[in-house]
């Protein structure tokens, strides 16, 4: 490796030439996350390569029960919060509009729960009122019915029958005869040639 050294006045003329060069070497395995820089490459002695059978970071062994570090969510924007309470407070203001906004209608119950009332500046009876009283009635209890029958329908036209004697119909022997000649004689015909 050679490096120039310039003049103190910086021209770009070479005063002196200066070369160094060291023995090669792998490069040595640096210890991470830790501030001292202070391993063994710096001595003459032999740079110890890692191994992966004394390597801390690497799990050996079943590593479906391994110890895994529980998920933190990340620390939340303040801009971030900041524009959801803002967001948070125009819903609840929109929500607080709409219901001033609303007409408030009586309740069902409400109605149902009235009475007249004389209202006039002179006290009349009221005759034609009808006397209200509460009254309960319950079905009996069901009895269940019997099972209905099946429909069945009304049968319509005349029944016929016939009488087949045994053979009448179909002979296997005799209409099997035809086809197994055929097939016989095929099978020895391609045996042969």
């Amino acid at each position: 490796m050679t490096s120039v050294i310039l003049n103190p006045e910086g021209s770009s003329t070479a005063s002196k030439t200066y070369s160094y060069s060291s023995r090669p070497r792998p490069v040595p395995v640096r210890k991470r996350y830790r501030k001292s820089t202070l391993t063994k490459e710096n001595s003459d002695g032999p740079v110890q390569y890692g191994n992966l059978m004394y390597d801390r970071r690497v799990v050996r062994g079943n590593t479906y029960a391994a110890y895994t570090l529980p998920w933190t969510p990340p620390e939340p924007d303040p801009i971030e919060i900041q524009k959801q309470q803002e967001a948070h407070r125009k819903m609840l203001a929109r929500r607080r509009a709409k219901e001033e906004g609303k007409i408030h209608a009586p309740e069902v119950e409400d109605v149902a729960n009235r009475v007249d009332v004389q209202t006039e500046l002179y006290l009349e009876e009221i005759a034609d009122r009808v006397l209200e009283a509460d009254v309960e009635c319950q079905t009996d209890a069901f009895v269940g019915k019997k099972a209905s029958t099946f429909f069945i329908p009304e049968k319509t036209g005349s029944d016929e029958s016939t009488q087949i004697e045994k053979g009448e119909l179909f002979d296997f022997d005799i209409e099997v005869k035809p086809m197994l000649e055929v097939l016989v004689g095929k099978t020895i015909e391609s045996k042969l040639y």
